[in-house]
């Protein structure tokens, strides 16, 4: 294995629109991510991932680029960003954006230029079809479903033609079997590799192919997702290889892809293993929903299912124990916060710090998504006017036709709205939580004044020193090695309350004790020669003849002395 730099970084993701506004509109912005490279530098962080600030209408907030080349006026200009570049490599703090591949926005120029005629140069470089005729009536070429709900077809009037948008109705997919395509694609990545980033989120990389356009036989809805359609097929292997090849492997850069859509192992390795020639990590969603979320307001109350998440977890950490990386990272923009995913709101503080110490102590590059280290959680939703995310404004109308009680609708949309990880990050106990002086894009959370940045940098056995000490281990101290490099082992694999492993190497061995459980467990420790605490989320510990009684909630890494 040859090591590399993003193999001893700690990530943090940023939401610019929701991070701090420096210029008083109430949305985030590039000069706001400048003014807080020092507090990420104090943190520990040394690599920051920015979800898309280019030029957008902002359907999908952001994410429907308009101009790759061009900053959308309401987070700054291109000389903001050089400034941000510039900053941070002087705090010791790499760069990587948003590289998004799957579509643009139909305002992009490419695209204006593709649907004003059938034969228009630019009209390849999407994918279009007649649709199919069925009882006299043109209709969607499939009945595929998209990402977003209704079909992933939309038609377009001009030409009298489909455009396939697995996303939103305004963000068509590119053709990436245009050769064209792919060069134009390369040629927007060198460029942000020229200005200076470090390299790449891959978004929705798994979608660059498309299987045989046919019907879903037999769906149970009319417009059914089926991952299967455009998610993980070979061509996308072709694509990565060719993008490795011309623009990856010239620098030095990280690049870590977005594979959604029920990636395996196999595929997973397809994509990021050391000799795969495709890309330096994959991030996956196995772990994130792991509980009975599906029923929870039924049952009113969330459970996880740990067996389901120590086996999600273990299995990626496994499976690339000689053969690659993997990102370390509980949620990020699209997922519920978690704290309201996975923590206890009896004991916030002890849960939060445990499901802390359960990521980073595992082998990889952990990632902490804003908020995430002062214990931020979901919104409390009271009306569907306050959703801002589009898939969750279509989930709420689709809930609605299932069921007539809107406030059951908008309870099922909320619980997993991607809005809920979007809320303004709460800088203190001022108003507009420090995000801003005026009212903001999107409500803040009702309970900033109880979760803070600031509160928690006040009180020091607070989640963020403890998150901070996490990272100075990594880093910094004589466990570097072992945290960083180490073998990861899983032990008590059935136990459906600890989620306990071992990290080793040549010389050292850390035993990690997480208890999911709100009651005390006796755990045994007499099989293991205890030298030393390393890191806990309590301060005493009760250890009586070689057993140990865990607290509700409590994690404790210990040294152990090696075996002879």
């Amino acid at each position: 294995m040859t090591k590399k730099w993003w193999m001893e970084s700690v990530g943090y993701q940023i939401y610019p629109k929701s991070f701090f506004d420096t210029n008083y509109d109430g949305i985030g912005d590039i000069n706001g991510i400048i003014q807080k490279l020092e507090y990420l530098s104090s943190l520990g962080v040394n690599l920051i991932w920015i979800c898309p600030f280019y030029d957008s209408p902002m359907d999908d907030h952001g994410y429907d680029v308009r101009n790759f080349f061009d900053i959308a006026k309401e987070f700054g200009t291109m000389d903001d960003v050089k400034r941000l570049i510039e900053k941070a490599h002087g705090l010791g703090i790499k760069i990587i954006l948003d590289y998004v591949l799957n579509h643009t926005s139909d305002e992009h120029p490419w695209f204006i230029e593709s649907r004003k005629s059938k034969d228009n140069p630019y009209r390849d470089y999407y994918i279009w079809h007649e649709g199919k005729l069925q009882e006299g009536k043109k209709i969607e070429p499939t009945n595929w479903g998209s990402f977003f709900g209704g079909s992933c077809w939309k038609h377009d009037e001009l030409t009298d033609s489909y455009y396939m948008k697995i996303f939103s109705d305004k963000m068509p997919d590119l053709n990436w079997q245009n050769e064209k395509v792919r060069n134009e694609m390369i040629n927007v990545g060198q460029k942000w590799l020229d200005l200076g980033i470090d390299g790449f989120r891959l978004d929705a990389v798994s979608h660059l192919d498309r299987s045989e356009f046919v019907d879903i036989i037999n769906a149970p809805d009319r417009y059914p997702l089926d991952w299967h359609r455009f998610s993980n097929l070979p061509k996308v292997h072709d694509y990565l290889k060719e993008l490795n090849k011309k623009l990856f492997s010239k620098s030095d850069c990280l690049t870590i892809g977005e594979v959604g859509g029920e990636a395996s192992i196999e595929s997973g390795l397809k994509y990021a293993a050391f000799e795969a020639n495709e890309l330096s990590m994959v991030f996956n969603f196995d772990h994130n929903w792991c509980n009975n979320i599906y029923e929870v307001l039924s049952t009113k109350k969330l459970k996880t299912n740990l067996l389901c998440l120590k086996k999600a977890l273990n299995k990626w950490q496994i499976a690339f124990k000689d053969k690659g990386w993997v990102p370390l990272n509980w949620l990020n923009h699209d997922q519920p916060r978690l704290m309201s995913q996975y923590g206890n709101h009896q004991y916030p503080l002890a849960s939060g710090k445990m499901l802390a110490t359960v990521l980073h102590m595992m082998r990889g590059t952990p990632f902490i998504y804003q908020g995430e280290e002062i214990g931020m959680t979901n919104f409390l939703f009271d009306d569907v006017s306050q959703f801002k995310d589009i898939s969750s404004v279509n989930a709420y109308h689709r809930y609605l036709l299932d069921d007539s009680d809107p406030v059951k609708a908008l309870k099922k949309a909320a619980i997993r709205s991607r809005d809920n990880p979007r809320t303004p990050m709460q800088w203190s106990a001022s108003y507009y939580a420090g995000f801003s002086v005026v009212n903001p894009w999107m409500p803040i959370n009702y309970n900033y004044k109880k979760i803070n940045v600031e509160k928690n940098i006040k009180h020091k056995n607070s989640l963020w020193y403890h998150y901070q000490k996490l990272i100075e281990l990594r880093r910094f101290s004589e466990y570097h090695d072992v945290i960083t490099y180490g073998n990861y082992e899983m032990i008590d694999d059935n136990d459906e309350y600890l989620f306990n492993y071992l990290r080793y190497n040549h010389n050292q061995k850390l035993l990690v004790l997480n208890s999911f459980a709100s009651q005390r467990i006796e755990y045994d420790l007499s099989s293991f020669k205890i030298m030393k605490k390393v890191i806990g989320n309590y301060k005493k510990q009760s250890i009586k003849n070689g057993k140990i009684k865990l607290k509700p909630f409590e994690s404790i890494v210990f040294e152990l002395k090696e075996e002879l």
